[in-house]
């Protein structure tokens, strides 16, 4: 078992790995260990060569079909045939190569976390070496803006705090303390006695005696999950493989009944029935359908790219259309992750913010009471002031409420600034004059202010709060106080209380109350801060915590949070809407997770499971847990992983969304893995075959809805080209029992699965959606793509289009006409065209569709039209395509059968839409 050394005390851990604080490692031994285990730095598995990832644009069943059709044509004659299939196989081979190369990032993007240049000691002397070159046993120095180089034991921490969002999920950087020994079991987000390998020192600094490098980190062990997570087709891709299949299987029946039939009718020339069975067999496999689907990947790609997601596989675009769970991050996917003042509360007065990101103002809502004007209340001011001044934090911009610093600090200098209480405004007028730094022991921070002895030393847009002083009736000091800390610990330290502007004894009950209010806020998953003043007739003699953190008058309590993104809430609501269950996935604090989830509505009850919880849930607990319970908190990549595996052993299309290294295994792991353009890691981005280029989970939902659109036209285009080749078929197998000569001539076939079914083909990838594409659950994913009555549809109107050709072309032959064949071929056109507006909606009528609604079908039945009639009146078309010129009269009689079609389909969607009533 690997060593929990967060379990160990320093002497321990320092004995472990065979250390001394004072000397560090020898610099032979260092070099014997950097041997012995191997550089510091992520290892990376063979990937996929170039040559494999071609191989795989060509490995499927449907291409491997595309080919044999090619070379059965060549094999024929039919040499336009097989080198228009072959063009069509290796353009969408190059397509797919292109977007499969490009998604090989994520082991380099993990790499670029290392670290050039550290300082350790070695020899009992500090030493600056390269990272590469650290193994465990060295004793690091960091310092604020370093990015930690290994995992380590922290030895000392002067207020160091660490930035471990993208590897724990944590929205705010994590304290730590080195004297912190733990017994029982904690998450990675909890052990604030070790540092890992690729956060960010955010404040203070520290030592640390490294324990494990490499491939051994946290880091390291990220890595091996991305490596070792084996990527399963996409849902399209399933379902292309077993359309394949069953057209494979077609093909060999044709042929095989095509023999048969032949030899019942008493054919001799066995050369020529092989070769008409195999030809017929050809004719039957779609050319234009890869490259349809692909072209319709294409598009939607480009569709979904103007909503704000890129697209970084071509399969993915379908994929989002059968999602039915979505998993999400919280820090920075389903929040801001940016710390914001959400409450605060003072004597029996407690108020809300509420934070207009549209307006960058703040609305303060008074809990039981009305709203109240912005900045009428002195004791909110005193609250708002005294943090702003009691924090490092500072404005970015002059004219925004956007501070840089800490991000608790930070989100106390905005709170101020959203009320036009600038920070520079707020110096100018209390200079700081002193200050007792905060530190880990005492939990808490003061400043020393001067305060303006006049109206003439407060800036202008000050004027109005400084005049509100006057309500709380109590004279001004020349200098004051402010302490923000625990509540507990500036309760120990205070003797009064801030009431409405009156100064009141603390005592019991005041301290019960204000721990109840404290606890509430807690409990909502907040971080609470207290604050505190004391001012003085002179400036304190000395600048001390013995002097200045005593006899306070407690002001209040801030209580900051992540919020949630404004947007989020009525996304999770559409995804509800359309059968899709959102689950939150976190390393971040469980009250804090339950508290997001409940306010955006993932979650309707208080249930949560931790990542300790969930290790003790036997594979058959999860799995009901994992039905029942919407969040999941302080989670490793590995639990992650593991619920992700066990929602798709449910049978789900899982989605996984997240920016954080922490992420990038489950990324990778879900069936569609969703990266945050803006604040999301190189890493996530490299995992995922989504990425969000605003960080807005909405464009999730639109996404999801382009995935069901595009899902919904490749069944349409499908359905109409299996379609138009069964009528063709029909046409052949029936016309020779009625004593024709053979209907249709090769070309003529090849004509209309390239030309005539692809133009229609390619409009009905770009039909715009039906009425209810995101108020119905998602298609299951094991569906196939026959499914909900496709088949019977391809055998009922294959054989009707095939009667009303053979009806157009029939009696002409019977008559001596020369002209039935081209009267057959165009009655069929025309018949196909119809189809294919009649198949631009499952089960709305086309009066309710609208023509015009798809304008591309529209040109594309045109443009089909005038093609047809330059095959059947232009001379050197003729030739070509053996055609005659139609008179009138048949023309007329081709267009009018193509119309009954049209009313036939009409009826069947009809009967279909009562159906679904009746059920």
């Amino acid at each position: 078992m690997a060593t929990e050394w967060y379990k160990l005390s320093i002497d321990q851990t320092l004995k472990e790995v065979g250390s001394a604080l004072d000397r560090g490692l020898a610099a032979d031994e260092a070099a014997r260990r950097l041997t012995e285990r191997g550089p510091n730095e992520l290892q990376e598995k063979a990937g996929r060569s170039k040559l494999e990832i071609i191989w795989e644009q060509f490995a499927n069943i449907l291409t491997v079909l595309l080919i044999l059709a090619a070379g059965v044509s060549a094999f024929l004659g039919d040499w336009i045939e097989a080198v228009a299939i072959l063009i069509i196989v290796v353009l969408n081979g190059i397509l797919g190569y292109s977007q499969e190369y490009r998604a090989e990032q994520s082991m380099a993007a993990l790499k670029r976390m290392s670290v050039p240049i550290v300082r350790v000691r070695r020899d009992g002397r500090l030493q600056e070496v390269s990272a590469r070159d650290l193994v465990p046993g060295d004793v690091v120095v960091l310092e604020t803006g370093n990015i930690v180089p290994a995992d380590g034991r922290v030895t000392t921490s002067v207020n160091m705090r660490i930035e471990e969002a993208a590897l724990t999920g944590e929205s705010e950087p994590v304290e730590k303390d080195q004297s912190l020994v733990f017994n029982d079991d904690h998450a990675l987000g909890d052990r604030r006695n070790m540092v890992y390998s690729g956060t960010l020192v955010n404040y203070g600094r520290g030592e640390f005696v490294v324990t494990s490098t490499g491939m051994e980190t946290e880091l390291g062990h990220i890595a091996n999950l991305i490596q070792g997570v084996e990527e399963d087709d996409t849902p399209l891709q399933a379902r292309l493989d077993r359309l394949g299949r069953a057209l494979a299987y077609a093909a060999l029946a044709l042929i095989t009944v095509m023999i048969v039939l032949g030899l019942l009718r008493g054919e001799t020339d066995y050369g020529e029935l092989l070769l008409t069975a195999v030809s017929l067999a050809v004719a039957a496999i779609p050319e234009a359908l890869t490259a349809v689907v692909t072209i319709a990947l294409s598009l939607g790609a480009q569709r979904m790219l103007k909503r704000q997601a890129l697209i970084r596989r071509l399969p993915a675009v379908e994929t989002l259309g059968s999602v039915t769970i979505i998993c999400s991050d919280k820090t920075g996917t389903l929040t801001l992750n940016r710390m914001t003042v959400q409450a605060v509360d003072m004597a029996n007065h407690t108020y809300s913010f509420q934070h207009n990101e549209a307006t960058r103002r703040l609305e303060i809502m008074k809990v039981g009471g009305e709203t109240p004007h912005l900045g009428t209340n002195p004791t909110l001011d005193l609250l708002l002031v005294s943090g702003a001044l009691n924090s490092d934090a500072i404005l970015a911009h002059e004219t925004e409420a956007q501070a840089i610093g800490d991000p608790t600090e930070a989100a106390l200098v905005n709170a101020a600034a959203l009320v036009e209480m600038r920070k520079p405004d707020l110096e100018h007028a209390f200079p700081r004059i002193a200050e007792v730094p905060f530190d880990s022991t005492r939990k808490r921070m003061t400043t020393v202010h001067r305060v303006p002895s006049n109206d003439d030393e407060v800036p202008d847009s000050l004027a109005a709060v400084w005049q509100r002083r006057d309500l709380a009736q109590v004279t001004e000091p020349p200098f004051v106080a402010f302490t923000k800390g625990s509540v507990d610990g500036l309760l120990q330290i205070s003797a009064s209380v801030w009431d409405e502007g009156q100064v009141k004894p603390i005592d019991d009950g005041w301290r019960q109350r204000i721990m109840t209010a404290h606890d509430e806020m807690a409990a909502k998953g907040m971080r609470v801060l207290g604050m505190a003043l004391r001012g003085w007739s002179s400036q304190p003699d000395k600048n001390d915590e013995e002097t200045l953190e005593r006899d306070l008058i407690f002001v209040g309590m801030f209580g900051l949070i992540d919020p949630p993104r404004p947007e989020v809430r009525d996304s999770v609501a559409k995804c509800k809407a359309a059968g899709i269950r959102p689950v939150m996935i976190t390393g971040d604090h469980p009250l804090t997770a339950r508290h997001i989830a409940q306010q955006i509505g993932i979650a309707d009850n208080d249930k949560f499971i931790t990542g300790q919880e969930l290790d003790r849930l036997s594979p058959s607990e999860l799995e009901q847990e994992a039905r029942d319970v919407s969040v999941f908190a302080r989670v490793s990549p590995e639990h992650k992983l593991r619920l992700i595996d066990v929602y798709q052993n449910q049978g789900n299309i899982v989605s996984m969304t997240g920016d954080g290294v922490n992420d990038a295994p489950a990324l990778k792991k879900a069936d569609i893995g969703v990266a945050m353009g803006i604040t999301g890691t190189d890493v996530a981005k490299g995992a995922a075959e989504m990425v969000l280029l605003d960080d807005n989970f909405a464009t999730i939902v639109a996404a999801v809805e382009e995935g069901r659109i595009i899902y919904d036209n490749i069944r349409r285009f499908i359905k109409y080209l299996l379609t138009c080749n069964a009528s063709e078929i029909a046409v052949m197998i029936i016309g020779p029992f009625l004593g024709m000569p053979l209907p249709l001539l090769p070309l003529q076939i090849l004509w209309m699965n390239l030309v005539t079914d692809g133009l229609p083909a390619l409009a009905l990838g770009i039909e715009p959606p039906e009425r209810d594409v995101m108020n119905r659950p998602p298609y299951s994913a094991t569906e196939s793509v026959f499914g909900r009555g496709m088949v019977t549809f391809i055998m009922v109107f294959g054989v009707v289009l095939s009667i009303a050709a053979l009806g157009g072309g029939y009696w002409l032959w019977r008559d001596g006409d020369p002209a039935w064949r081209t009267a057959l071929f165009t009655t069929l056109v025309f018949c196909q065209l119809a189809m294919a507006l009649s198949v631009r909606s499952e089960k709305e009528s086309l009066l309710r569709t609208g023509l015009l609604t798809n304008k591309p079908m529209v040109g594309a039945l045109i443009i089909t039209v005038v093609l047809q009639l330059v095959l059947i009146y232009w001379g050197p078309a003729q030739r070509i395509f053996r055609t005659t010129a139609l008179p009138p009269r048949d023309l007329a009689l081709a267009f009018g059968l193509s119309l009954v079609v049209l009313l036939l389909v009409e009826i069947w969607k009809y009967f279909v839409r009562a159906r679904e009533r009746n059920n």
